[in-house]
């Protein structure tokens, strides 16, 4: 009951606060996240909830799932390739550029196994644009770099999982056979994600089918419980068939999509936040010390270092101003997804399974501080008129008045006009 009157406080508090956070370096998720630090039992102990809670494993399971389906709904297939050279870039070639640098850094730097500085490099991978919302939505910068950014943030999720699966199945001491159950169970959720609103859209399309403008948003709504319920029944991996079955709704559901667009943006929402609230809760500052300097020397590194230096050998020759660029390898903040991969691993009980979850915790609050802190001035920084001084428009009305007779093409501006447009 704590934790329930607690997210209804935060979540109004946040709806009251969301347009600031809109025009400041304020964000609703980090305000989540803090939250449940505060009130999780290494401050104040308001929120009372550990690791094993089965609370944490169901709630990460249904944000993750919420979260992807609704991701893979804003990059249909049309979408991926009408823009796909700059985001294929990020994603084939920086993705697992970020995971291998990562890796490298956990296992020399913290003396982790190869499987599990793989392990932890699939999960630090993924960027969130959550906090590179002042990025994503400023109109003044290019609309490459935002198509980038958004594309990038919205697919990398669903593309890091499967390396999360398999090295954590192996981190756990899979051999061969469960190796292969496990390939089983990521292509049965393609295929559950895949054929499920396909057949949907198909009837609906139908003479004896047709969806009312009431029922409209819920269409894909109901497309995604049933993909949720067939993965629960045969096994087969919920995340990738969550995201397989929004890519699927965009690609044949185009009306379908736009109606549920915002609908489900909100109920994703309300499942992020208060999976970060539960990842605030068990984030205690005993849990923050026992990394030790080396632990937060890592995550630094992996913030200014592994995702900039994978980005600009994946981008060399691509075109981008180094003002693009530099925003691109820069905005890579670790958010919900990393959040909902360490969860993950904290239950799945492995040997490294407490030391991989502190060092994701340290490393995503390392990056809330520094994203959700620079995406407004980065923004601002592709805002030409800002260049532009106070004296230029006074010196252009200056050389026209001085212009020789002979150049009729602009006339002279009169006095009296000059005077009256100060």
């Amino acid at each position: 009951m704590a934790l329930l009157t607690a997210f209804a406080c935060l979540l109004l508090l946040a709806v009251l606060l969301s347009s600031l956070a809109h025009r400041t370096i304020l964000s609703t998720a980090a305000l989540f996240l803090v939250a449940g630090f505060v009130l999780g039992d290494g401050v104040l102990g308001v929120v009372s909830i550990t690791a094993e809670d089965e609370l944490v494993g169901t709630l990460a399971e249904l944000a993750l799932f919420a979260v992807l389906f609704t991701d893979g709904m804003r990059v249909g297939w049309q979408d991926l390739r009408s823009a796909w050279r700059l985001p294929g870039r990020a994603l084939g070639w920086g993705l697992p550029l970020t995971l291998a640098v990562t890796a490298l850094g956990a296992h020399y730097l913290l003396g982790l196994g190869w499987i599990e500085s793989l392990l932890i490099g699939a999960i630090l991978a993924p960027t969130d644009p959550v906090f590179a919302a002042a990025l994503v939505g400023n109109e003044k910068v290019p609309p490459r770099l935002r198509h980038l950014l958004n594309v990038e943030s919205g697919v990398n999720d669903g593309l890091a999982l499967p390396f999360v699966m398999v090295f954590l199945a192996i981190a756990a001491g899979s051999g061969d056979l469960h190796l292969g159950d496990l390939a089983l169970e990521l292509g049965l959720g393609v295929l559950i994600g895949v054929a499920v609103p396909w057949l949907a859209i198909k009837l609906e399309r139908t003479r004896f089918f047709a969806a009312s403008t009431q029922y409209e948003s819920l269409n894909a709504f109901a497309i995604g419980l049933l993909v949720l319920a067939l993965g629960k029944v045969t096994h087969g991996n919920l995340f990738l068939a969550a995201f397989s079955a929004g890519i699927t709704v965009a690609t044949f559901g185009p009306r379908q999509r736009e109606s549920f667009e915002h609908f489900g943006e909100l109920i994703a929402e309300l499942f992020k936040l208060a999976a970060l609230l539960v990842f605030g809760a068990l984030i205690t500052p005993a849990l923050l010390g026992s990394v030790g300097w080396t632990g937060w020397l890592f995550a630094i590194l992996a913030l200014v270092l592994a995702r900039p230096l994978a980005i600009w050998i994946s981008f060399l020759g691509a075109g981008l101003s180094v003002r693009e660029q530099a925003a691109v390898a820069w905005f890579g903040p670790k958010g919900f997804a990393s959040v909902v991969y360490g969860l993950i691993v904290l239950a799945s009980g492995i040997a490294a399974s407490q030391q991989i979850f502190q060092l994701v915790a340290v490393t995503i609050v390392a990056s809330i501080l520094l994203h959700s802190s620079t995406d407004v001035p980065v923004a601002r920084w592709f805002d030409d008129e800002r260049d532009v001084p106070a004296w230029y428009g006074r010196a252009r009305r200056l050389r026209d008045r001085v212009r020789p007779p002979s150049d009729t093409s602009t006339p002279p501006i009169a006095p009296e006009a000059d005077h009256h447009s100060r």
